[in-house]
């Protein structure tokens, strides 16, 4: 055999590129592909993300499954599960996820990502070595499909920023605006000419606000 230096370098790795190594079973040497590779370190959890943890789906408790639901249900359906304190990595997760209770979580296929579902969860309770877990569906898509690898990952839709536009119709010095906003917005007042007027701004609470002037005159306010 040549020296390995005299081979030259491929930068274009492909599923079916090859290499020598030694099956650890009979330390027989064999061939592993890039495509084999990527699937053990995918399904045996080895490349560590931040707070997603994988689970394959099987009909028997074992360490690193869950297990429930019924072959080819609807994601989307899922209420609850039985769910290994182990995940494919064997790590243990019972501290993490009885920590994401009340919270949202995006359960997916791997490799087939339009396979998924969005859950928040509502309970979570050891028992033994496994746990029951409890959801309520927020969106899914697709069946699960029965030995497949599942990522469970921590999962929040960002959503815009809340704004209220508020219209006085009649002249006033005194503007009193409930904007059920829930927080202490920042607030911009124009006249009928689109003049911007300044106010005194009191916040009454987190959902109403009152805005004092030294002259009566209508238009609108701006909360955000």
């Amino acid at each position: 055999m040549a020296r390995i230096s005299s081979y030259g370098f491929d930068n274009n790795v492909t599923d079916l590129d090859a290499w020598l190594g030694t099956d650890a079973s009979n330390r027989r040497t064999k061939q592993f592909s890039a495509e084999a590779v990527a699937k053990y370190l995918n399904i045996k959890g080895k490349i560590s993300i931040s707070a997603q943890m994988s689970f394959k789906f099987t009909t028997n408790t074992a360490p690193g499954v869950f297990t429930g639901p019924a072959n080819d249900s609807a994601i989307a359906n899922i209420t609850t599960m039985q769910l290994s304190n182990t995940d494919a990595s064997s790590q243990n997760v019972v501290a993490f996820v009885d920590y994401l209770v009340g919270n949202n979580i995006l359960i997916s296929e791997q490799n087939y990502i339009s396979n998924f579902g969005h859950f928040t969860i509502d309970s979570y309770t050891k028992n033994g070595d496994v746990s029951t877990l409890n959801l309520t569906n927020i969106f899914g898509n697709g069946n699960l499909d029965l030995n497949k690898v599942y990522d469970f990952a921590v999962f929040t839709l960002s959503s815009p920023d809340k704004t209220f536009e508020f219209d006085q119709g009649q002249p006033a010095t005194t503007w009193n605006i409930q904007h059920d906003l829930n927080k202490f917005p920042s607030v911009s007042v124009i006249n009928n000419n689109n003049v911007v007027i300044n106010g005194e701004v009191t916040y009454i609470d987190k959902n109403n606000v009152q805005i004092n002037f030294s002259a009566g005159f209508s238009g609108k306010a701006y909360l955000n």
